[in-house]
């Protein structure tokens, strides 16, 4: 998917939600786990409700590698589920890869050509040799963790001076931003950080931001609209357990649907 049809996705929907597919077999309602794919079952209910009001989908690798050849079935099922609705949805495999050139190259073409994803989520510590091969796809996008919302991200992140300037996350995004475009490459920052998306817009004022953390883990929608929307709107917001477990039981699609209408709607009218 282009930029440009990532936009028009976005003021036809006057939407720029994001819905995180972390779909914990564990957490998922209980009538559920007579299906064949209890998994699959689930996403494409909670897909099927929410589909007119998401312009964008992230399953977290996580959850469906850690059960194994199951779990890669479900994965497999879900993207080609969500690659026959229309009008297109953007898909991101949220998966935090990023290793040497020929293995990174293995990994995009897992996830570009084998699963045909939109975009995967990288991590950018072993520089850009590690991130490259992503950028090769025609058409696909990497999405690099730049900022993140949680606890340990003080560790690393915010190192060097103590002025604000020339912090990490500030060499990622100012290093990183070369090794694409705003064509092909986004970047992560997390919402509970929305006032630091001032910082973040004077190195990437074209870019996409993928922004997770709005709902369950407390981040402002209003905040990070404020401090992040660009001229040509430059986010994805994304919401998974506020939306994926508004129920436990058999209304569980409605109940996420409601969730996910009410943050549309409130993109709406924050939209210009």
């Amino acid at each position: 998917m282009t930029k440009q049809e990532l936009i028009k996705q976005i003021r036809n929907k006057k939407s720029f939600l994001c819905i995180g597919l972390d779909s914990d077999i564990d957490k998922i309602p209980k009538h559920l786990l007579s299906e064949q794919d209890p998994v699959f079952s689930f996403n494409k209910a909670i897909i099927d409700a929410t589909s007119d009001f998401a312009v964008a989908y992230k399953p977290n690798t996580a959850f469906y590698e850690s059960r194994g050849l199951a779990g890669w079935q479900s994965l497999e099922r879900t993207i080609d589920y969500l690659n026959t609705i229309s009008p297109k949805v953007f898909t991101i495999a949220d998966a935090k890869r990023g290793d040497i050139g020929n293995t990174s190259t293995q990994y995009a073409k897992a996830f570009f050509e084998k699963l045909s994803f939109d975009a995967i989520t990288v991590a950018p510590y072993m520089g850009k040799d590690s991130v490259s091969p992503f950028l090769e796809f025609e058409g696909k996008w990497a999405i690099v963790l730049a900022l993140t919302s949680n606890t340990g991200a003080s560790d690393f992140q915010f190192s060097g001076t103590h002025n604000h300037q020339n912090q990490l996350y500030q060499q990622v995004l100012e290093k990183a931003k070369n090794w694409g475009s705003d064509e092909n490459m986004m970047f992560v920052v997390g919402a509970t950080k929305a006032e630091m998306l001032i910082q973040v817009r004077k190195h990437i004022p074209d870019y996409f931001i993928l922004v997770p953390g709005v709902g369950a883990q407390g981040g402002s929608l209003e905040e990070v609209v404020k401090f992040g929307m660009n001229k040509e709107i430059g986010l994805l917001v994304n919401s998974s357990r506020g939306i994926l477990y508004a129920s436990s039981g058999k209304d569980f699609a409605e109940a996420a649907r409601f969730e996910a209408h009410k943050l549309q709607l409130q993109m709406a009218e924050l939209l210009f």
